[in-house]
């Protein structure tokens, strides 16, 4: 509930940034203009809803399968629906090498699960089943619509902060009405300020939904050994992709159940736990971690800030408390 409890906080925050942004801005530029950026946002937004689905399958090369045709991935994802208490989410399997998986869909009775092919070489049958169990709980706590209001907030100060600068540089930098310089440029470039520490919390509610779908698997059944395995192969896995494969995916990595795109870094991390080098982690080794405090260098925690999913080596960490 923590993890819930702190997203409705951020977005309760963001809300309150938009209302002071009206406040300040509301007698420079009108009501009626900045109604104009809530309307772009919202128009923005339903185009995502309603394209969104059919774009993520195109970028990840999906295609949907039949119970025939893939029994035990069926088999899975139909137990974790009744566990979930959802309807049966769409399957599909994605020719993508990079092992992962993802979910997506516009509600829950639109979900669909997909994984890689590079996935299922790669994980055990209840690693498998974790990451699966991860991806529904995506669905069952509907945390992509969450995450398309939040993405609004960004959008709309965006577009706020651009309209404001060209105003000024338009208006030849002078404010006719007060007799002054024009104080729209300056206060764009405020914004932008505004705009890129809002960026901020959104990515940061990103990484929040990550963790919260972790402890969602552990709930629909899933050992927290399995899904800290299941993460530590994801990312050796990831590790041995092409720079070239991953970059045809970086706009849609957010799907993911990691980010492929830090594995170098992370596999360095991840092998201290890994103590018996059996490119697993045990029970043991997560209880030797949960005992341990984690500490992350300065320029991880600035790589963290900036990505859509946390830490892997805190993520693992949180894992071993559920144990």
């Amino acid at each position: 509930m923590g993890v819930v409890l702190r997203m409705y906080l951020l977005l309760a925050a963001l809300f309150a940034v938009i209302y002071a942004i009206v406040l300040l801005i509301g007698n420079l530029i009108g009501v009626g203009s900045f109604l104009v950026y809530g309307i772009i946002a919202v128009v923005f937004m339903l185009i995502q809803y309603l394209m969104g689905p059919a774009m993520v399958g195109w970028t990840m090369k999906v295609k949907y399968v039949t119970e025939k045709e893939e029994p035990a991935l069926h088999r899975m994802i139909t137990e974790l629906a009744q566990a979930a208490k959802l309807p049966k989410p769409k399957v599909g399997i994605s020719a993508l090498s990079i092992p992962n998986a993802f979910a997506f869909g516009r509600t829950t009775r639109d979900g669909r699960i997909c994984v890689t092919e590079g996935i299922r070489k790669l994980l055990k049958e209840d690693e498998l089943r974790a990451v699966l169990g991860h991806e529904m709980s995506h669905l069952k706590h509907k945390d992509m619509a969450l995450m398309t209001l939040l993405n609004i907030f960004p959008m709309i100060i965006y577009y706020v902060a651009m309209t404001l600068m060209w105003s000024g540089i338009l208006g030849g930098g002078r404010d006719d009405r007060r007799g002054g310089s024009n104080p729209l440029p300056l206060i764009g470039m405020g914004l932008l300020v505004v705009h890129f520490i809002v960026q901020l919390m959104v990515l940061y509610a990103s990484r929040l939904r990550e963790y919260y779908a972790d402890e969602g698997s552990v709930e629909l059944g899933s050992s927290p050994q399995h899904m800290a395995t299941a993460l530590y192969k994801l990312v050796i896995g990831a590790a041995r992709v092409p720079q070239e494969e991953l970059k045809k995916v970086e706009g849609a990595k957010a799907f993911f159940v990691n980010d492929p795109s830090r594995a170098l870094t992370e596999v360095r991390e991840l092998k201290e736990i890994d103590q018996d080098m059996s490119g697993s982690i045990d029970v043991g080794e997560l209880m030797v971690l949960r005992s341990k405090k984690v500490r992350v260098g300065f320029g991880e925690k600035m790589m963290e800030a900036l990505s859509t999913h946390p830490n892997m080596l805190k993520r693992i960490k949180h894992l071993s408390t559920l144990t």
